[in-house]
């Protein structure tokens, strides 16, 4: 019952799939180049704000990128991608779960840095969890329960990666204006 091949569930949904997978990759890609354009400006310690902040971003970024590209495939039963979707979900949520005891326990994040690096993306992965079990229940609701959590994803990401750069721009001004404000010899 659940080795039976998974298109079916999916066939209208290509599209949607290609669309999300390379929005995601390429978002991950600007990603990249952000952090290479911010190299003097992120931190130097990897417990910090970077590791809280610039590395989940990517991460579920990744996360959206692989569950586009796992639907994609047209030979996977029920059971390969609802296993799939399940692992993405479970390594996400426990992820996720670290991140937000960061933001809770670390005084850099505000209630928006909370909701959006943290309760969101988990949201996003325990829902990841229903759809996977959806999947294998063969479920006609479980193609759009799988899209709202990469969508979720992609969309909380594209504004943690936004605040990112507007962080980065504001520390780079202060540097700048500290480096103006030191005289030669002084």
């Amino acid at each position: 019952m659940i080795q039976e091949p998974a298109a079916h569930l999916l066939e209208h949904w290509k599209e949607f799939y290609l669309l999300v997978g390379t929005a995601a990759a390429a978002l991950v890609a600007l990603l990249f180049v952000a952090a290479s354009l911010g190299v003097g400006i992120l931190a130097k310690h990897s417990d910090g704000p970077t590791r809280t902040y610039m590395s989940p971003v990517a991460f579920h970024f990744t996360g959206a990128l692989f569950v586009s590209a796992a639907a994609l495939v047209p030979t996977h039963t029920r059971f390969s991608l609802g296993v799939l979707v399940g692992l993405n979900a479970i390594a996400g949520t426990v992820y996720a779960a670290f991140v937000l005891r960061r933001l809770f326990t670390d005084n850099i994040a505000d209630l928006a840095d909370r909701v959006c690096y943290g309760i969101l993306p988990l949201f996003a992965y325990v829902a990841g969890l229903v759809a996977a079990w959806l999947i294998f229940r063969g479920s006609t609701h479980a193609p759009e329960f799988l899209a709202a959590t990469v969508v979720l994803l992609v969309v909380v990401n594209i504004r943690n990666a936004w605040d990112l750069l507007l962080s980065m721009a504001r520390r780079r001004g202060e540097i700048e204006a500290r480096q103006l404000n030191v005289t030669p010899g002084g």
